[in-house]
């Protein structure tokens, strides 16, 4: 074993790839292998904060089940190939296919680590643009496309969401989401812990109402159980209450919003009283919840993917900005506030204060008609765009850094209809469940051999930042950034072919960018670029032209890339500041409380009302957990070793009606679909409601995930049924799922 010295050890900053919460690290590494991970504690955002995930980029870069060289399949049996004989197959196997069927016979699938990888969150649009194809997905239709649908129609840009300015806040309410564990999530906020415990040292609460007693729950002054999936009867009764009792008070807001006469009497119906039956909240609680909001002078509420991956989706997501623009604490300190992002932000680009808007439906899947939102249609449309014959089937996939065999309901029928394609393309560091279907295999590279700035979670963080990862360690030879592979297949999309020269078509396109914004002073801005390549040119544009950015000279001391750069622990730029009306977007330059689809949706609750309760004895949720975001950590010793925590929580009292034991075996079912799960008794779980983490069910045959193959776990998807969808967002209902259990 080589030993290594202080004196061989260096430090270097990187921003962590594991989660939302984007901690700020320290690697110490010997120029060759990293040594140590900790955290960076004059990192200005992070200060230090780090969770055991972090310690794990060691091993991940370590990993031997780690992929470093393409694999193209031969006779049902990967091989290893040079890059050039990858390009070269993938040019041979898609042309033909988009030749013969068309562009949307290529589907495109995203998977939550792009937003973790600058250069293919940058570099992506290129390629989309390339293949011309409307069958796009990715995991946001499995979490968050509800909130990016209700912001978007209230606020004009999908990702215009408010956030806690949790800094300043003493009241804050959490709604189905678990930030003691995900350090927030669409909630860039690393320590919540910390941030959490401070609010209550001021004399702040915290109220989480939540199916379990999570985490968060423990820590907060109070806890409410809630039926899954009833989230908008117990949002619908807040708002009622803030208008019945004369507590709406949206204060400067007022003289922005556009529909509040229309959305006061579309909660007339609505009041706790008739709400509480079926959100499992007495009234009473609900009533004094809305008073605590409205009489608190610093107060928000915060829901998150519990409150997005249901039936409602879309408007449990418009009625958290209802509430909090009802009781004053919108765009407010201590309130839920719009980060100002330094680039990329649709909310800080054009004339602020009107824009177009959002709009979706533009189109409509093939088989299930289910709508486009942001360009994307639902993922859990995938397999049946695959399988069911046609004109318009795709024939062709490409996967990037996603797994949704695992992550999407009923990953049997996907694993089968992936089988069935004529080509399928996936850029992963694993062979794993999805990837195993796969005809060539890209490997991505190593968090610590890529540079990185965070494009999405700086859109969503509790205070505004800037900072930039440089890489860490040296690629292997050969091995080309993320960015160039993605543009280079965009260059064989194109018919420029694999040996393209990515260097001039990158040149050529960034040329073309610059002449459409810039006009006259394109060259003094292509000038400005030179020096830098890719998307680190990309980048750099974004920074300097955006809210904080130097303007190409115009505004001396703004931010270059360059500046950045210089300062390895980032760079502070605020804390949260109000900013309507200049972040609107809307064409009519206001907030719309009242879009007219939202208003049409609550047609779906007053039938669900006037309908007999649900009755179901048992029903399903996922749940979070601090050492697996995601399905591939599952692969990491460091985070996979300890009590085994793939289990089925159940309350007690349900396992004593059910015959079933703490540690045993149960099976669970839902319909023909059956998993195997072992039962660990908690009453922090509400009676009839069993709860299994997300991202397991590694014992697939074809992956190689050693360390996660040890201990598989049960697949929470393999029950969900993939048609079940919120109607407005297409996004997956994956809790409130009946389910039943029995012993093994």
């Amino acid at each position: 074993m080589t030993q290594h010295t202080a004196a061989d050890s260096r430090s270097a900053h990187r921003i962590c790839p594991f989660c939302e919460a984007a901690c700020g690290l320290l690697v110490e590494h010997d120029g060759v292998h990293p040594l140590r991970v900790r955290g960076d504690e004059a990192d200005v955002f992070s200060a230090g904060f780090l969770c055991p995930k972090a310690v794990a980029l060691k091993e991940l870069h370590e990993d031997a089940d780690r992929l470093r060289s393409p694999l193209i399949k031969r006779d049902g049996v990967f091989v290893e190939a040079s890059w050039d004989e990858a390009y070269a197959e993938i040019e041979r196997r898609l042309l033909p296919i988009i030749a013969r069927h068309g562009a949307d016979a290529v589907a495109t699938v995203l998977g939550n680590p792009v937003s973790h990888k600058m250069g293919l969150s940058l570099a992506f649009p290129r390629l989309a643009r390339a293949l011309g194809t409307r069958n796009m997905y990715s995991a946001s239709s499995v979490d968050q496309v509800p909130k990016m649908l209700s912001v978007g129609l209230m606020f004009g840009s999908w990702l215009s969401v408010p956030v806690p300015d949790i800094e300043r806040c003493d009241f804050l309410l959490i709604l189905g989401a678990n930030p003691m564990v995900s350090n927030g999530s669409l909630w860039t906020v690393p320590d919540y812990r910390g941030k959490a415990k401070a609010l209550r040292a001021r004399g702040g609460k915290i109220v989480v109402v939540d199916p379990r007693r999570s985490e968060t729950a423990q820590a907060a002054d109070a806890h409410h159980f809630i039926r899954p999936g009833a989230d908008v009867f117990f949002l619908l009764g807040l708002a009622h209450t803030l208008c019945d009792e004369g507590l709406a008070r949206p204060g400067r807001l007022a003289e922005h919003l556009a529909g509040l006469d229309q959305l006061r009497a579309a909660l007339l119906p609505y009041a706790p009283e008739k709400m509480a039956a079926r959100c499992g909240i007495a009234a009473a609680t609900m009533r004094e919840l809305a008073r605590s909001l409205a009489g608190t002078e610093r107060a928000a509420v915060y829901g998150r993917i519990g409150t997005c991956t249901q039936q409602y989706g879309t408007l449990c997501s418009w009625l958290i900005d209802v509430v909090n623009i009802l009781s004053g604490h919108l765009d407010s300190e201590g309130g839920a506030m719009f980060p100002r992002a330094a680039a990329f932000a649709a909310n800080t680009r054009g004339k602020p204060g009107t824009g177009r808007g959002v709009v979706s439906g533009r189109y409509r899947s093939r088989v299930s008609a289910a709508p486009e939102v942001a360009g994307e249609l639902p993922l859990t449309c995938l397999s049946e765009e695959i399988d069911t014959p046609g004109p318009g089937q795709i024939k062709a996939l490409i996967a990037i850094a996603a797994n949704p065999v695992l992550s999407a309901p009923n990953g049997a029928r996907l694993a089968a209809a992936l089988d069935g394609l004529d080509f399928m393309l996936s850029l992963d560091i694993y062979l794993n469940e999805t990837s195993r279907h796969a005809d060539v295999i890209l490997p991505g590279v190593s968090p610590l051999e890529d540079g990185h700035y965070d494009v999405s979670f700086t859109q969503f963080s509790h205070r505004n930042h800037a900072r930039y990862s440089a890489p860490v360690l040296a690629r292997p030879a050969g091995q080309p950034d993320e960015w160039d592979s993605m543009l280079r297949l965009a260059a064989i999309v194109q018919g420029h072919g694999c040996n393209a020269d990515i260097a001039a078509l990158d040149q050529a396109a960034l040329e073309q960018e610059v002449a459409k914004a810039a006009g006259a002073a394109a060259p003094q801005v292509l000038a400005a670029l030179a020096p830098l390549s890719g998307v680190e040119r990309v980048l750099d544009l974004a920074l300097r032209s955006g809210p904080y950015g130097d303007q190409f000279g115009a505004q001396p001391g703004g931010l270059t890339l360059a500046k950045i750069k210089a300062a390895p622990s980032g760079i502070d730029l605020g804390a949260l500041a109000p900013r309507v009306p200049e972040l609107l977007r809307t064409p009519s330059g206001k907030i719309e409380l009242a879009p007219a689809a939202l208003l049409a949706d609550l047609a779906r609750v007053a039938a669900d009302l006037a309908a007999p309760a649900p009755t179901a004895p048992l029903v399903i949720i996922g749940r979070r957990q601090l050492r697996s975001n995601n399905s591939w950590m599952h692969n990491l010793p460091v985070l996979a070793k300890g009590a085994f925590r793939c289990t089925a929580l159940l309350h007690p009292a349900d396992a004593q009606r059910l015959g079933l034991a703490d540690g045993a075996r149960a099976e669970i079912s839902n319909g023909a679909r059956r998993i195997e799960a072992q039962v660990e008794l908690s009453e922090e779980m509400m009676p009839g409601v069993v709860s299994l983490p997300h991202g397991w069910g590694h014992d697939l045959p074809g992956a190689k995930l050693g360390v996660a193959a040890e201990r598989p776990g049960a697949n929470l998807n393999a029950l969900l049924d993939e048609t079940l969808r919120d109607p407005l967002s297409g996004n997956a209902v994956l809790s409130g799922v009946a389910v039943q259990m029995r012993p093994l």
